[in-house]
């Protein structure tokens, strides 16, 4: 029986990407010395806001998204960054891969205000593993799922997320404004309670408060 280990090693923006895309370094290693003749890996991607500290700038913005800051003890809680599948070769010992991740600056996409709103320091995530092992050895192939369990941790830069996508939107937010006006209206959609962006825009154009 395989027995498998996975570490995030590393995570850039993709070069040449024809939208933005973050490239998660991968290590797999095999450690009873098995060769490994592929694998189809699935990899889930959470973050866990929780386990880390915000500035009081970063608290305002997040309001939108985990509500008043005295209910953070209760909203802080992980969400879904992704889910992707990465075809990984043949290997003995251990390998490399990259597990490459569309992303989007849409900021009704509930990682988007996250990641908008982080002026700096790192965002904690987790990675979680499952798939199918293919080996050969003795008489034939063996087939042998990833556990269920399996996972690895990564504190990914937020300086990695505005390069890249300062790359495809310079200077600017999903909706190409200037970043200081995109924050004043993510906090003018908290303070009302505004659910769309139209709906912020169309209450700002009739005068609203």
């Amino acid at each position: 029986m395989a027995e498998l280990t996975f570490d995030c090693i590393d995570v850039r923006p993709l070069k040449y990407a024809a939208s933005p895309t973050l490239a998660f370094k991968l290590r797999i290693s095999e450690l009873t010395g098995q060769p490994v003749h592929a694998m189809v890996l699935r990899v889930q991607i959470r973050i866990e806001p929780q386990r880390r500290r915000y500035a009081d700038d970063e608290s305002e913005l997040l309001t939108h998204l985990f509500g008043d800051r005295s209910r953070w003890g209760e909203t802080l809680k992980p969400f879904q960054f992704t889910s992707i599948a990465v075809t990984v070769p043949a290997f003995t010992g251990a390998t490399e891969v990259d597990a490459e991740v569309p992303c989007t600056y849409d900021l009704e996409v509930a990682a988007g205000k996250y990641f908008h709103a982080l002026s700096e320091g790192v965002v904690p995530m987790v990675l979680l593993f499952s798939g199918t092992v293919f080996g050969k050895g003795g008489p034939g192939f063996w087939v042998e799922q990833v556990p269920w369990h399996t996972q690895a941790e990564y504190r990914m830069p937020v300086a990695v997320w505005d390069e890249l996508m300062d790359r495809y939107f310079p200077n600017a937010g999903w909706i190409k404004l200037p970043h200081e006006t995109l924050d004043a209206l993510l906090k003018y959609k908290a303070e009302h309670a505004i659910p769309t962006w139209e709906a912020a825009i169309e209450q700002l154009l009739a005068g609203g408060p």
